[in-house]
């Protein structure tokens, strides 16, 4: 629980060797939103082997991690999970392993709570699995995106993955359905990408020359009345890349309320699609323990599947 009446020191076992101070009390203080540890921390009421510390210190073995009584007001408090919320994380679940699991995670739900959002699914998840001292995500997926999300169940873990990540030794695939034809010879989308806040504290991306080179490739799927099946693999892993770039490319997501199109709201409108057509299908990554390779599939849930069907009967 986030509220205690009495301070309490924890000591860093292996598993926890080399995280985050935050991160550390995040995964201790379930229910605390982000804002209030890192306000405990810098008010130096968390203490590491009795001195203080920042919100990105590294902890060793055998450090003893002093975490203060809480008080949460109720508009601070992140709220609990619902008995709804915890059946659909617990059957979310495709493949776990000894130090890491993949989830098909639901669309509409924030990987991290925050920015109005009273709980996110690593929060969630954290209530979910008490029997977890450690989980951090991996990777992000988007809110209204579903499918393959990697989380990591030790410090180890998590670096070995981070590490595959950047190494390009996992490969992600997406399903999307977009405006218009996509042309069957067009198999690459390459384009420098650029964060920018759009106001009211929000971040989006553009296509700009001086952002990041990024690179996307791009096969069709099946082609519909109006719309096409297409499958996207970010060989780059910008924020927004798949949604941008297929923008920038005439052919928009479907369901995309940032980078849509008019056109992609009246085709969405007439099959019945009712969120971002954008679902992570495919995961492959090496095993932190084993390096032996995992692949794993999440399916499309019922809704994209029924949309899918309207669309061939057009």
């Amino acid at each position: 629980m986030a509220e205690g009446r009495e301070v309490q020191w924890v000591e860093v076992t292996e598993g926890q060797v080399g995280q985050r101070v935050d991160n550390f009390l995040m995964s201790r203080l379930k229910g605390a939103p982000r804002a209030l540890v890192y306000r405990i921390v810098r008010k130096g009421e968390v203490r590491v082997n009795k001195k203080r510390v920042k919100a990105d210190t590294r902890l060793a073995l055998g450090d003893m991690v002093r975490i203060p009584p809480l008080r949460l007001a109720p508009k601070e408090a992140v709220k609990e999970v619902s008995d709804s919320l915890h059946n659909l994380l617990a059957g979310s679940v495709l493949l776990e392993g000894p130090d890491w699991m993949v989830l098909n995670k639901p669309s509409g739900l924030a990987v991290h709570g925050g920015s109005g959002v009273k709980i996110g699914l690593i929060e969630a998840l954290r209530q979910v699995r008490e029997d977890l001292d450690f989980l951090e995500l991996v990777h992000r997926l988007d809110r209204e995106t579903s499918g393959c999300l990697l989380l990591a169940k030790s410090r180890p873990a998590l670096l070995s993955l981070n590490e595959s990540l950047k190494a390009h030794r996992m490969n992600k695939e997406y399903l999307a359905l977009v405006a218009g034809r996509w042309p069957a010879r067009r198999d690459f989308v390459s384009a420098r990408l650029d964060r920018y806040d759009a106001g009211n504290g929000e971040r989006r991306v553009r296509v700009d020359a001086a952002g990041k080179m990024s690179r996307t490739r791009f096969a069709v799927r099946e082609t519909f009345n109006g719309t096409t099946l297409v499958e996207a693999e970010p060989v780059t892993g910008r924020t927004h890349q798949i949604r941008v770039h297929a923008a920038h490319a005439g052919h928009a997501l479907l369901g995309d309320d940032k980078y849509g199109c008019r056109e992609g709201q009246r085709l969405a409108a007439q099959i019945g699609l009712q969120r971002l057509f954008l679902h992570a299908s495919a995961l492959t990554f090496p095993e932190p323990s084993s390096g032996r390779p995992v692949q794993i599939r999440a399916p499309l849930g019922e809704s994209l599947e029924a949309v899918l069907a309207r669309a061939r009967e057009q």
